[in-house]
């Protein structure tokens, strides 16, 4: 039988989450501001040259490219939502092993790998380095630490022994602090700040030792027991929406999936015809603004209307704040927060990615990505 009480014992929380993803969910203020100083603290050069052979000039870029995955590539879609309306020049993610065959020298690569040892993102470096692109690396160690100290490339070194889900803020707030560097963006420490204070006081207001009748992330994480959750965003909250499934993914344990309006109305809803056998092990969170456009409103409540309702719940969490980046933020860690207190209810320690880990380990058996990225680097280095 479900015990809810569970979420307001501090002492049978901490037997489950053993790793205290709670304490990380509680510090990302502190996470975040900790990150936007060693960012300012980065001097990015002019020109670089390397061994005689590759010579990379730092200046204000035509396109952007952030490579990385999973956790450490959320970052850079969070930043294409939030400038989206904002920049002239685009910005595209990359998960894969080499980059967009359009980069150049005219391209900014930040390389994105928490560990610094994630194949693919090495892979991607080593084709940034062959097109000499401008690279700015953001990691905790690893190769990619090595390679861009040896080479003297511009790098953010941020703190080492986090899950790399829990160094959300680590691995977005150096990317803006860094445009602004190079005169993509201005002004941009007044939203960030904000954004950091509306965090701070949503981390206070659903941390552990606020009582489940006063907490907004312990009820919607009751509301999801035994079911899939399913997230629609909109607009700046596509990257979010996309966040808060991985989060139920690697926190909760459960399978989640997510989309977004307005392309959603134009399939996913007549996925809500099946039986409803099916449907009702399923729950929808819909991400809400107060200031929504109308046209995305309607949408939304024609959705919830006359698609919605073969599913178990429709629940929503509207965002907080004043400025687009501390909205997407609050709704990220009020996601974060949920997806603990769910892996708690199912008595799931949040922390370990077993799956993650052994299929990373079965990569590694017959072939090193990181031996041919070397020799790549070497050949134009040497």
């Amino acid at each position: 039988m479900l015990d809810v009480s569970i979420l307001d014992r501090i002492d049978e929380i901490k037997k489950i989450d053993k790793s205290d993803m709670l304490g990380h969910c509680t510090k990302t203020s502190e996470y975040s501001q900790d990150a936007v100083e060693r960012a300012e603290r980065i001097e990015l050069p002019a020109k670089l040259d390397i061994s005689g052979k590759v010579s990379i000039k730092y200046k204000k870029p035509r396109h952007i490219v952030i490579t990385g995955m999973g956790g450490s590539a959320i970052g850079g879609e969070i930043l294409r939502d939030w400038l989206r309306d904002k920049l002239l020049i685009p910005i595209e993610i990359s998960r894969d092993y080499t980059l967009p065959t359009y980069t150049n020298r005219d391209t900014l690569v930040f390389v994105v790998s928490y560990s610094g040892e994630t194949e693919e993102t090495l892979s991607s470096f080593a084709d940034a380095l062959r097109k000499k692109c401008m690279i700015i690396s953001i990691t905790s160690g690893g190769p990619l630490l090595s390679f861009s100290e040896k080479l003297n490339l511009p790098f953010v070194r941020i703190p080492e022994g986090l899950p790399p889900r829990a160094a959300v803020s680590y691995l977005f707030f150096p990317l803006p602090i860094l445009l602004e560097k190079m005169g993509v963006v201005s002004n941009v420490k007044e939203e960030i700040d904000e954004t950091i204070q509306a965090v701070k006081g949503l981390g206070e207001a659903n941390s552990p030792s606020i009582p489940f009748r006063n907490n907004f992330a312990k009820k919607m994480a009751l509301e999801l027991v035994d079911t899939v959750p399913v997230v629609y965003g909109f607009k700046q909250y596509n990257a979010i929406a996309h966040r808060l499934k991985t989060q139920f993914n690697e926190n909760s344990k459960v399978v989640s999936s997510y989309d977004v309006f307005p392309e959603l109305n134009h399939n996913e809803v007549v996925g809500w015809e099946a039986p409803e056998a099916l449907t009702e092990h399923f729950s929808v969170i819909i991400i809400r603004d107060r200031n929504e456009p109308l046209e995305m409103r309607r949408r939304i409540e024609a959705t919830k209307s006359l698609a919605l309702k073969r599913a178990k719940k429709v629940l929503e969490i509207y965002a907080s704040g004043r400025g687009r980046l501390a909205k997407m933020f609050s709704v990220l860690h009020l996601g974060d927060f949920v997806s603990v207190y769910l892996a708690i209810l199912q008595n799931k320690d949040p922390t370990p990615v077993k799956t993650i880990s052994a299929i990373k380990k079965e990569m590694k058996k017959e072939f090193s990505v990181l031996d041919k990225v070397k020799d790549e680097i070497r050949k134009i280095t040497s």
